[in-house]
């Protein structure tokens, strides 16, 4: 792995809270067409200097790094919470007897 890397971040037409990280000037047609159909249309965000200590939100700069170096891209989807789960068995307001 490189101690740094040039990296572009576009986010995603189709999904919420998705974004893709990628080389600079990785061309969008030689990626996965899986990938490219799920993500839609890159909306560039950012372009910025990846190293391995850099912290982000939802990961490290390191992870980020592994992934290009491995897939030639990163894709960062939302997380999912409990909170997003419902429980429809029970009705609000209503106690076990």
């Amino acid at each position: 792995m490189k101690g740094r890397e040039f990296v572009s971040v576009f986010r995603s037409s189709k999904k919420s809270d998705t974004y893709i990280f990628v080389r600079r000037g990785q061309k969008w047609e030689e990626l996965p067409e899986s990938l490219k159909a799920i993500f839609g249309s890159p909306i560039h965000s950012m372009d910025l200097i990846m190293t391995p200590d850099r912290k982000l939100a939802r990961t490290t700069g390191e992870q980020v790094l592994m992934a290009i170096e491995e897939k030639e891209f990163f894709l960062q989807m939302p997380q999912e919470h409990d909170a997003y789960v419902v429980d429809f068995r029970t009705k609000p307001g209503l106690r076990d007897s």
